[in-house]
Formats: C-alpha cells, structure tokens, sequence
C-alpha cells in the first residue's frame, strides 16, 4: 500500500471564478427542474387514465366524457357508497353527465369520478 500511494499522480484543482459556478449551479438546477416536471406530468396522465377506466368499468359509460360545465361543492360530504364521489366545501368539480334523478356524475381535481347530488352544488 505505502508503495501505490507513493507513486499516485495528485491532480492539482482548477480554480473557477466564483460567478462562473453560481451560473453554472442555475444552469443544473433548471435542467433537473425540467426533468421532474415532465416525470410528474407523466405519472399524473397514468393516473388520470387509470381513474377514467375505473370510472368507464363502474359505470359502465361508454359514450365521449366531455365536461358540461363546473360547479362547486356547498359543503363537506363523505362518501356513503363506491360510486359517490367525496366532497370538500369549496372545492371546483367538472360536470360530465346529467342522469335522471337528483345526481350528477362529477370529476374532482384529481380526476376521480363519481355521484354528487345536485342539493350540495353551487352552479355558476
């Protein structure tokens, strides 16, 4: 050992002016910005198809989901059944279809389905 580390080559460092290697820190620190956001972005539509077949399967919906307008929820409701969708007071739900009944069929932010009665909805 004393040997191998007596005829090691020491690289002498290379002194950079300082606001080279704060640009140079930005520069990296965007870069990997970009890649997560398009790594989330990613994960998010998997997630979003994976919640829109559910739906399509417990439904049994077939036709084009288009969105027939938004409203918000009144006030907080659990869910008492699979199909309904839980609410938090405030929170902006997209309208995708319109039964018979007193429920709507709903889709919250993060893309879950499901009914909501139409007495714990404020229409715009």
């Amino acid at each position: 050992r004393g040997k191998e580390e007596k005829y090691r080559v020491r690289m002498p460092k290379l002194r950079m002016p300082k606001e080279y290697k704060d640009k140079r820190k930005s520069i990296d620190d965007l870069e990997r910005n970009i890649f997560k956001f398009k790594k989330s972005s990613e994960e998010k539509s998997k997630k979003m198809d994976k919640e829109e077949k559910l739906f399509r399967e417990t439904f049994m919906y077939d036709k084009e989901i288009r969105v027939l307008g938004t409203a918000s929820a009144q006030c907080s409701v659990p869910s008492q059944r699979r199909a309904d969708l839980p609410l938090t007071a405030g929170e902006q739900l997209d309208v995708i279809d319109v039964p018979q009944g007193h429920a709507v069929i709903c889709r919250n932010a993060q893309g879950r389905y499901g009914y909501v009665l139409v007495e714990h909805l404020n229409f715009r």
